[in-house]
Protein backbone atom coordinates (compact mmCIF):
# COMPACT_ATOMS: atom_id res chain seq x y z
CA UNK A 1 0.00 0.00 0.00
CA UNK A 2 1.22 3.42 -0.94
CA UNK A 3 2.41 5.25 2.43
CA UNK A 4 0.85 8.56 2.73
CA UNK A 5 3.07 11.65 2.77
CA UNK A 6 2.18 14.28 5.93
CA UNK A 7 1.38 17.36 4.87
CA UNK A 8 3.57 20.38 6.60
CA UNK A 9 3.16 20.87 10.11
CA UNK A 10 -0.26 19.77 10.23
CA UNK A 11 -1.28 16.25 10.92
CA UNK A 12 -2.99 15.51 7.73
CA UNK A 13 -1.55 12.46 6.14
CA UNK A 14 -2.68 12.57 2.06
CA UNK A 15 -1.99 10.53 -0.65
CA UNK A 16 0.94 11.44 -2.71
CA UNK A 17 -1.73 13.04 -5.83
CA UNK A 18 -4.38 15.41 -5.14
CA UNK A 19 -7.32 14.31 -7.22
CA UNK A 20 -8.24 18.14 -8.86
CA UNK A 21 -12.49 18.62 -8.54
CA UNK A 22 -12.17 21.49 -11.46
CA UNK A 23 -13.56 18.87 -14.01
CA UNK A 24 -16.30 17.75 -11.76
CA UNK A 25 -19.56 19.16 -13.02
CA UNK A 26 -17.40 20.83 -16.14
CA UNK A 27 -16.40 18.02 -18.42
CA UNK A 28 -17.43 15.49 -16.42
CA UNK A 29 -21.01 15.09 -15.05
CA UNK A 30 -22.27 13.71 -12.14
CA UNK A 31 -22.10 9.52 -13.21
CA UNK A 32 -18.23 10.12 -14.69
CA UNK A 33 -17.12 11.92 -11.67
CA UNK A 34 -18.30 9.57 -9.35
CA UNK A 35 -16.90 6.44 -11.54
CA UNK A 36 -13.53 8.78 -11.18
CA UNK A 37 -13.89 9.48 -7.26
CA UNK A 38 -14.63 5.65 -6.68
CA UNK A 39 -11.08 4.45 -8.71
CA UNK A 40 -8.90 6.80 -6.99
CA UNK A 41 -10.06 5.60 -3.20
CA UNK A 42 -10.13 2.20 -4.33
CA UNK A 43 -6.36 2.65 -5.14
CA UNK A 44 -5.51 4.51 -1.89
CA UNK A 45 -6.37 8.45 -3.11
CA UNK A 46 -7.59 10.29 0.25
CA UNK A 47 -6.29 13.61 -1.09
CA UNK A 48 -9.23 15.86 -2.84
CA UNK A 49 -8.79 19.37 -4.12
CA UNK A 50 -11.73 21.73 -5.08
CA UNK A 51 -12.85 25.04 -4.90
CA UNK A 52 -16.26 27.17 -4.00
CA UNK A 53 -16.26 28.58 -7.82
CA UNK A 54 -15.65 25.38 -9.15
CA UNK A 55 -17.50 25.51 -11.99
CA UNK A 56 -18.97 28.48 -11.87
CA UNK A 57 -17.18 29.63 -15.78
CA UNK A 58 -19.29 27.23 -17.42
CA UNK A 59 -22.90 28.28 -19.10
CA UNK A 60 -25.98 27.81 -16.45
CA UNK A 61 -23.22 26.98 -13.48
CA UNK A 62 -23.24 29.37 -10.84
CA UNK A 63 -20.31 27.73 -9.01
CA UNK A 64 -20.17 25.13 -6.59
CA UNK A 65 -21.31 22.37 -8.48
CA UNK A 66 -17.76 20.74 -8.21
CA UNK A 67 -18.10 20.80 -4.47
CA UNK A 68 -22.27 19.68 -4.25
CA UNK A 69 -20.73 16.31 -6.53
CA UNK A 70 -18.54 15.30 -3.56
CA UNK A 71 -20.74 16.09 -1.20
CA UNK A 72 -23.01 13.96 -2.59
CA UNK A 73 -20.29 11.01 -3.28
CA UNK A 74 -19.06 11.55 0.25
CA UNK A 75 -22.20 10.40 1.60
CA UNK A 76 -23.54 7.82 -0.61
CA UNK A 77 -19.90 6.34 0.08
CA UNK A 78 -20.12 7.14 3.92
CA UNK A 79 -16.14 7.57 4.17
CA UNK A 80 -15.89 10.97 5.03
CA UNK A 81 -13.62 10.06 7.71
CA UNK A 82 -11.24 8.59 5.47
CA UNK A 83 -11.05 11.64 3.00
CA UNK A 84 -9.33 14.73 2.97
CA UNK A 85 -10.91 17.62 1.74
CA UNK A 86 -9.11 20.73 0.64
CA UNK A 87 -11.67 23.61 -0.66
CA UNK A 88 -11.12 27.47 -1.46
CA UNK A 89 -12.47 30.79 -0.77
CA UNK A 90 -12.74 34.12 -2.89
CA UNK A 91 -13.73 34.04 -6.57
CA UNK A 92 -17.12 32.24 -5.71
CA UNK A 93 -19.60 34.60 -7.66
CA UNK A 94 -21.85 35.19 -4.92
CA UNK A 95 -19.06 35.19 -2.42
CA UNK A 96 -16.20 37.23 -3.78
CA UNK A 97 -12.95 38.46 -2.08
CA UNK A 98 -11.83 37.81 1.51
CA UNK A 99 -13.39 40.08 3.88
CA UNK A 100 -13.55 38.33 7.17
CA UNK A 101 -17.54 38.10 6.93
CA UNK A 102 -17.06 36.93 3.04
CA UNK A 103 -14.89 34.16 4.31
CA UNK A 104 -17.05 32.77 7.37
CA UNK A 105 -20.17 33.12 5.09
CA UNK A 106 -18.19 31.18 1.83
CA UNK A 107 -17.01 28.99 4.60
CA UNK A 108 -20.65 27.86 5.70
CA UNK A 109 -21.80 27.60 2.30
CA UNK A 110 -19.01 25.41 1.29
CA UNK A 111 -20.02 22.81 4.24
CA UNK A 112 -23.79 22.83 3.07
CA UNK A 113 -22.63 21.74 -0.45
CA UNK A 114 -20.00 19.07 1.06
CA UNK A 115 -22.63 17.83 3.53
CA UNK A 116 -20.01 17.93 6.00
CA UNK A 117 -19.28 19.85 9.30
CA UNK A 118 -15.46 20.31 8.97
CA UNK A 119 -13.24 21.60 6.00
CA UNK A 120 -9.77 19.48 6.34
CA UNK A 121 -7.84 22.28 4.19
CA UNK A 122 -9.04 25.78 3.26
CA UNK A 123 -7.88 28.07 0.98
CA UNK A 124 -7.41 31.71 0.22
CA UNK A 125 -7.99 30.97 -3.41
CA UNK A 126 -6.40 34.29 -5.09
CA UNK A 127 -5.47 37.24 -2.62
CA UNK A 128 -6.71 40.63 -2.54
CA UNK A 129 -4.32 42.70 -1.40
CA UNK A 130 -6.51 45.43 -0.37
CA UNK A 131 -7.88 43.34 2.75
CA UNK A 132 -5.43 43.45 5.43
CA UNK A 133 -3.79 40.37 6.59
CA UNK A 134 -4.83 40.30 10.19
CA UNK A 135 -8.82 40.51 8.50
CA UNK A 136 -8.35 37.46 6.87
CA UNK A 137 -5.87 35.33 9.05
CA UNK A 138 -8.36 36.15 12.15
CA UNK A 139 -11.33 35.05 9.81
CA UNK A 140 -9.89 32.20 9.80
CA UNK A 141 -9.05 31.57 13.03
CA UNK A 142 -12.58 31.92 13.67
CA UNK A 143 -13.17 28.81 11.43
CA UNK A 144 -10.51 26.71 13.15
CA UNK A 145 -11.78 27.58 16.78
CA UNK A 146 -15.35 26.81 15.68
CA UNK A 147 -14.27 23.44 14.41
CA UNK A 148 -15.44 24.21 10.80
CA UNK A 149 -11.90 23.72 9.57
CA UNK A 150 -8.88 22.07 10.57
CA UNK A 151 -6.08 23.69 9.15
CA UNK A 152 -5.77 26.31 6.59
CA UNK A 153 -3.53 27.34 3.53
CA UNK A 154 -3.00 29.64 0.80
CA UNK A 155 -2.77 29.89 -3.15
CA UNK A 156 -2.25 32.10 -5.31
CA UNK A 157 -0.30 34.49 -2.85
CA UNK A 158 2.86 36.66 -3.12
CA UNK A 159 5.88 35.91 -0.87
CA UNK A 160 5.29 39.49 0.47
CA UNK A 161 1.90 38.34 2.12
CA UNK A 162 2.52 35.11 3.03
CA UNK A 163 5.07 35.71 4.94
CA UNK A 164 3.70 38.95 6.77
CA UNK A 165 0.50 35.96 7.09
CA UNK A 166 2.77 33.60 9.02
CA UNK A 167 4.76 36.95 10.99
CA UNK A 168 0.97 37.69 12.02
CA UNK A 169 -0.64 34.40 12.76
CA UNK A 170 2.99 33.18 15.13
CA UNK A 171 2.78 37.10 16.62
CA UNK A 172 -1.08 36.81 17.36
CA UNK A 173 -0.56 33.35 18.50
CA UNK A 174 -3.67 32.87 15.76
CA UNK A 175 -4.33 29.43 12.96
CA UNK A 176 -1.15 29.37 10.32
CA UNK A 177 -0.80 28.42 7.15
CA UNK A 178 0.01 24.73 6.58
CA UNK A 179 0.05 24.52 2.80
CA UNK A 180 0.86 26.56 -0.15
CA UNK A 181 -1.16 25.78 -3.87
CA UNK A 182 1.20 27.38 -6.21
CA UNK A 183 1.61 26.80 -9.86
CA UNK A 184 4.54 24.53 -10.39
CA UNK A 185 5.53 22.27 -13.05
CA UNK A 186 8.39 21.57 -15.51
CA UNK A 187 7.38 24.52 -17.45
CA UNK A 188 6.44 26.79 -15.33
CA UNK A 189 8.99 26.70 -12.49
CA UNK A 190 9.69 30.23 -11.20
CA UNK A 191 6.06 30.62 -9.84
CA UNK A 192 7.49 29.01 -7.55
CA UNK A 193 11.14 27.91 -6.84
CA UNK A 194 13.12 31.12 -5.38
CA UNK A 195 11.21 33.32 -2.63
CA UNK A 196 8.27 31.18 -1.91
CA UNK A 197 9.93 28.21 -1.98
CA UNK A 198 12.48 29.57 0.32
CA UNK A 199 9.61 30.52 2.88
CA UNK A 200 7.80 27.02 2.46
CA UNK A 201 10.90 25.57 3.64
CA UNK A 202 12.07 28.14 6.50
CA UNK A 203 8.23 28.22 7.77
CA UNK A 204 7.62 24.12 7.29
CA UNK A 205 5.04 24.73 4.56
CA UNK A 206 3.98 21.69 2.17
CA UNK A 207 3.52 22.92 -1.23
CA UNK A 208 0.24 21.41 -3.05
CA UNK A 209 1.23 22.12 -6.91
CA UNK A 210 -1.91 22.82 -9.27
CA UNK A 211 -1.31 22.77 -13.46
CA UNK A 212 0.97 20.25 -12.51
CA UNK A 213 0.68 18.67 -15.96
CA UNK A 214 0.38 22.34 -17.37
CA UNK A 215 -2.98 22.17 -18.55
CA UNK A 216 -2.22 18.57 -20.43
CA UNK A 217 0.96 19.39 -21.44
CA UNK A 218 3.12 17.23 -20.04
CA UNK A 219 0.37 14.09 -20.61
CA UNK A 220 2.53 14.00 -23.95
CA UNK A 221 -0.65 14.19 -26.09
CA UNK A 222 0.48 17.49 -27.67
CA UNK A 223 2.92 17.15 -30.11
CA UNK A 224 3.18 19.00 -33.70
CA UNK A 225 0.87 18.45 -35.92
CA UNK A 226 -1.30 16.60 -33.43
CA UNK A 227 -5.10 18.15 -32.56
CA UNK A 228 -6.57 17.13 -29.47
CA UNK A 229 -10.02 17.49 -28.48
CA UNK A 230 -9.52 19.18 -24.76
CA UNK A 231 -11.23 22.57 -23.75
CA UNK A 232 -7.87 23.17 -22.21
CA UNK A 233 -5.95 22.48 -25.46
CA UNK A 234 -4.51 25.94 -25.83
CA UNK A 235 -3.11 26.53 -22.72
CA UNK A 236 -1.67 23.31 -23.63
CA UNK A 237 -0.68 23.97 -27.43
CA UNK A 238 1.33 27.42 -26.37
CA UNK A 239 3.98 24.75 -25.11
CA UNK A 240 4.39 23.31 -28.32
CA UNK A 241 5.92 25.94 -29.81
CA UNK A 242 9.12 26.76 -27.45
CA UNK A 243 12.66 25.09 -27.22
CA UNK A 244 12.08 24.46 -23.54
CA UNK A 245 9.07 22.81 -24.01
CA UNK A 246 10.31 20.86 -27.02
CA UNK A 247 13.36 19.79 -24.85
CA UNK A 248 11.07 18.69 -21.56
CA UNK A 249 9.03 16.14 -23.95
CA UNK A 250 12.27 15.01 -25.21
CA UNK A 251 13.55 14.24 -21.81
CA UNK A 252 10.26 13.22 -20.54
CA UNK A 253 10.24 10.35 -23.48
CA UNK A 254 13.64 8.81 -22.82
CA UNK A 255 12.58 8.95 -18.95
CA UNK A 256 8.79 7.45 -19.29
CA UNK A 257 10.72 4.68 -21.88
CA UNK A 258 13.09 3.78 -19.27
CA UNK A 259 10.76 3.11 -16.45
CA UNK A 260 7.92 1.38 -19.09
CA UNK A 261 5.73 4.29 -17.66
CA UNK A 262 3.76 7.11 -19.17
CA UNK A 263 5.01 10.67 -19.81
CA UNK A 264 2.28 11.69 -17.45
CA UNK A 265 3.40 10.03 -14.03
CA UNK A 266 7.33 11.44 -15.25
CA UNK A 267 6.53 14.82 -15.06
CA UNK A 268 4.40 14.42 -11.65
CA UNK A 269 7.07 11.86 -9.87
CA UNK A 270 9.88 14.81 -11.09
CA UNK A 271 7.46 17.17 -9.04
CA UNK A 272 6.61 15.02 -6.27
CA UNK A 273 10.75 14.89 -5.72
CA UNK A 274 10.80 18.61 -5.47
CA UNK A 275 12.13 20.37 -2.17
CA UNK A 276 8.82 20.85 0.28
CA UNK A 277 6.25 19.37 -2.08
CA UNK A 278 3.77 17.22 -0.72
CA UNK A 279 1.17 16.32 -3.44
CA UNK A 280 0.66 17.57 -6.84
CA UNK A 281 -2.55 17.93 -8.24
CA UNK A 282 -4.06 16.31 -11.24
CA UNK A 283 -7.64 16.11 -12.58
CA UNK A 284 -8.98 13.51 -14.66
CA UNK A 285 -12.63 13.21 -16.35
CA UNK A 286 -12.43 9.41 -17.11
CA UNK A 287 -11.72 6.90 -15.56
CA UNK A 288 -9.43 5.47 -18.45
CA UNK A 289 -7.14 8.96 -17.77
CA UNK A 290 -6.34 7.99 -13.87
CA UNK A 291 -3.66 5.14 -13.94
CA UNK A 292 -0.93 7.20 -15.64
CA UNK A 293 -1.84 10.20 -12.33
CA UNK A 294 -1.97 7.36 -9.81
CA UNK A 295 1.43 6.01 -10.77
CA UNK A 296 2.97 8.89 -9.42
CA UNK A 297 2.97 6.93 -6.18
CA UNK A 298 4.86 4.40 -6.64
CA UNK A 299 7.33 6.16 -9.55
CA UNK A 300 10.51 6.63 -7.67
CA UNK A 301 13.07 9.00 -10.45
CA UNK A 302 17.02 8.26 -10.32
CA UNK A 303 18.86 11.52 -9.53
CA UNK A 304 20.33 11.66 -12.48
CA UNK A 305 16.88 11.10 -13.81
CA UNK A 306 15.79 14.29 -12.15
CA UNK A 307 18.84 15.83 -12.72
CA UNK A 308 18.04 15.68 -16.56
CA UNK A 309 14.31 16.39 -16.49
CA UNK A 310 15.68 19.92 -14.04
CA UNK A 311 18.39 20.58 -16.75
CA UNK A 312 15.54 20.24 -19.98
CA UNK A 313 13.54 22.23 -18.05
CA UNK A 314 15.63 25.55 -16.70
Amino acid sequence: MTSLRKLGSSDLEVFPLSLGGNVFGWTADETRSFAVLDAYAAAGGNFLDTADSYSSWVEGNEGGESETIIGKWLKTRGNRADIVVATKVSQHPAYPGLSGANIKAAADASLRRLGTDHIDLYYTHFDKPEVPVDEIIGALDELVTAGKVRHIAASNLSPERLQESLEFSDREGLARYVALQPQYNLVSRDTYEGARQDIASRAGLAAVPYFGLAAGFLTGKYRPGSTVDSPRAGAAAKHLGTERGQRVLAALDEVAEAHGTEVATVALAWLAAQPTVAAPIASARTVEQLPALLGVADLVLTDDELTRLSKASA
